[in-house]
């Protein structure tokens, strides 16, 4: 057997797919902003064809990408099957009790569990670039996480300080909370951004540490939640570079997870250790792989967005066609329509930790290579 030596990886997936990942989908969103103030979309509602893209395409389709992750995946499935049957179920219920209150309590509590998912899904990020780097503990973990984690309150802070001309879900679903919270927040936001950057760059110049994927993680995450929310009173804003960073990489860590672990575990039984992962061999990327999940969760999210249209909503019959007469069963229907999307927030803060995973501990711990 060849003796091996655990290197330090400053990308996570490869330095093409995690620059296409994190800097692309914010180039595309700062892109995008540039084409909103040359036509005058920044001061209008977001148009029809950035909803097709941004939010049936992106963020609706990667709802259901983890179920690629848990139900179309047979051995994950056998490992926690009575978890991933239980929280639909349980989301359902909670849903309909929450409905049951008022609308506006159950968009309320929606709101804010979809804001702890995306705040945390950017921590995620460096909490698995940190694993692959064999970074462990310290002032650095500590200056790491509050870096990333004020880069995404602050603006909340701001936002509900401040009035915008946008919401998460429906109008009213933030609270207000009293002024002085926002200044307060920023002494911090601006020392947390700044102890990173020295940090980073310190470590980079004296030992040769970088790692520019984290790096990437943080300060696209700075910039377009600050762009977005604080720079921008603007819906078309909001949505372009709130959902493209936070939809595209994680449909990119579903791709890449399944060409880690064997797309034939979505289709039959296979050894656990016969992963490519194992054996630190990668399966090279399959595009028609890339395909598939794409064309499964564009369909499953065209479908769900015409029964919220047709149900629900009513705003597109131009897309979904003519509405359906079901006001008496709104209290059943939108809890359950919410259903995927409370599965995926709630799943999604289980099947990322490495413990419960071998798996991705081994897909995101420090590359071995030979000696």
């Amino acid at each position: 057997m060849t003796a091996g030596v655990v290197r330090r990886s400053p990308w996570l997936f490869s330095a093409r797919l995690d620059l296409c990942a994190f800097l692309g989908s914010a180039v595309v969103a700062w892109v995008l902003l540039a084409v909103g103030a040359l036509t005058g979309w920044l001061h209008q509602p977001a148009p029809e064809w950035l909803w097709i893209a941004a939010v049936l395409l992106v963020d609706v389709a990667h709802v259901y990408a983890t179920a690629f992750r848990t139900y179309f995946d047979r051995v994950e499935w056998r490992r926690h099957s009575w978890l991933y049957g239980l929280v639909p179920v349980l989301a359902f219920g909670l849903g309909a009790a929450l409905y049951s209150e008022g609308p506006a309590v159950f968009w309320r509590v929606l709101a804010y569990l979809a804001v702890f998912h995306f705040v945390r899904q950017q921590a995620g990020w460096v909490a698995l670039y940190r694993a692959r780097g064999g970074e462990r503990g310290g002032w650095g973990e500590l200056i790491d996480f509050a870096a990333i984690y004020l880069a995404t309150l602050y603006p909340l802070a701001y936002w509900h300080t401040h009035d915008r001309q946008f919401a998460w879900f429906t109008a009213g679903d933030f609270t207000r909370l009293p002024g002085w919270i926002e200044p307060a927040m920023a002494v911090g936001y601006w020392l947390a951004l700044l102890a990173y950057g020295v940090r980073a760059v310190y470590r980079g110049v004296t030992d040769g540490a970088w790692c520019l994927g984290k790096d990437l993680v943080v300060v696209t995450t700075a910039i377009c939640w600050y762009v977005g929310i604080i720079t921008f009173n603007s819906d078309y804003a909001f949505t372009v570079t709130n959902v493209l960073i936070h939809g595209i990489p994680y449909l990119v860590l579903i791709g890449w997870y399944r060409e880690q672990t064997g797309a034939e575990r979505m289709g039959g039984d296979r050894d656990l250790d016969a992963s490519p992962v194992a054996h630190g061999r990668p399966r090279p990327v399959g595009w028609r792989r890339w395909g598939v999940l794409l064309g499964v969760v564009w369909g499953l999210a065209f479908a769900e967005e015409l029964l919220w249209d047709c149900g629900v909503w009513h705003e597109r019959p131009w897309l979904f066609g003519a509405s359906w007469s079901l006001d008496d069963w709104q209290p059943w229907l939108v809890p359950l329509l919410a259903v995927p999307q409370v599965t995926h927030y709630v799943l999604d803060g289980f099947i990322w930790r490495r413990r419960r995973n071998p798996e991705l501990a081994r897909a995101v711990g420090p590359r071995l290579e030979p000696s």
